[in-house]
């Protein structure tokens, strides 16, 4: 099995907050990321695909066919938006984390490879440089 990674880049804003509870405890759990004025990251998709080379091509996918399927499920969507307000799959209520943002990607990109001869391997999402999540569809 061969796996290959493409990385794609968004920015975005965000805020973490819950409705039912004070800004006191908000701040207490979300920190900085609970700004009543949003914040944002530049975020650096990585998302990685497995199967066997095709044996005339040596593609397991043509990466720029991937790139296409990123760009149109995901990036389109994400780009300069403000998590919390402008994206539609993202349900209304849930907290645009980075934890939830991997498996709200993999539900839109694993159906989206359905016709292909690969596999979607992991999710990586970093949302700054010292934090990522992962996600492998578990």
């Amino acid at each position: 099995m061969v796996y290959i990674t493409r990385i794609e880049r968004f920015n975005a804003a965000h805020k973490l907050w819950v409705d039912d509870w004070t800004e006191e405890k908000n701040r207490a759990i979300f920190g900085k990321c609970s700004n009543k004025n949003w914040h944002g990251h530049n975020y650096s998709l990585h998302v990685t695909v497995k199967g066997r080379p095709d044996p005339v091509t040596g593609f397991i996918m043509d990466v720029k066919q991937l790139s296409d399927i990123i760009k149109q499920e995901v990036i389109d969507h994400l780009d300069h938006s403000n998590l919390n307000l402008d994206v539609e799959f993202i349900p209304p209520g849930m907290q645009p984390t980075t934890e939830n943002l991997v498996i709200l990607i993999w539900q839109r990109l694993v159906k989206a490879l359905e016709q292909y001869p690969c596999q979607l391997h992991a999710i990586k999402l970093w949302e700054t440089e010292t934090i990522y999540a992962e996600y492998y569809g578990e």
